[in-house]
């Protein structure tokens, strides 16, 4: 065997290797039980690596829990990570009145953020969104209609990253909160 070829197939093993041994973060386990990925993607703009997203999905079949963990590569104020939720929420289509209120009360909750930190949001239907900062809960919002509207800037139809949807999807649906068929 050519050492190029050796060295692809260990490559390739690695990179399985790596992937297989992820492990689900401890804080949405906590608040989901058994959850398993459902895909991963990047966001780049112009040309900028600005984050990395993971999609979890609760284990059970007919399970409506899902969360999103945002790994970021760039630092950002968590004023700016909620205009940009706010404005996103608009692009969407939320009122503009609803999406400014939600974006000032994420204001009030995000960190800034450094390369290397993460955000995570996780929905269960009895509670809401939860948010966490490296793992640590800071806060959680009510509501279904927040839910479908933040968890649509990554999952819905039109979002502005339609390939980072993709990417998050995998080959499964969206939630069922996002879109109720696939």
């Amino acid at each position: 065997m050519k050492l190029v070829d050796k060295l692809v197939i260990t490559l390739a093993l690695g990179t399985l290797t790596s992937m297989s041994l992820a492990k689900e973060p401890p804080h949405i386990k906590s608040m989901m039980g058994q959850v398993q990925l459902q895909g991963l993607g990047r966001l780049n703009f112009w040309g900028f690596h600005v984050y990395d997203a993971n999609l979890y999905r609760g284990a059970t079949k007919d399970s409506q829990e899902f969360a999103l963990e945002l790994q970021y590569q760039r630092a950002f104020s968590g004023e700016a990570i909620a205009n940009r939720t706010a404005q996103e929420m608009k692009n969407l289509g939320v009122a503009d009145s609803q999406a400014s209120a939600w974006g000032k009360e994420l204001a009030s909750i995000l960190p800034n953020v450094e390369p290397g930190q993460t955000i995570s949001a996780v929905y269960t239907p009895k509670q809401g969104t939860s948010f966490f900062y490296e793992g640590k809960k800071i806060s959680q919002i009510q509501g279904t209609d927040f839910a479908k509207a933040f968890f649509g800037i990554w999952l819905d139809s039109k979002t502005s990253a339609p390939k980072l949807r993709v990417d998050l999807l995998g080959q499964g649906c969206p939630p069922q909160l996002i879109s109720g068929a696939c």
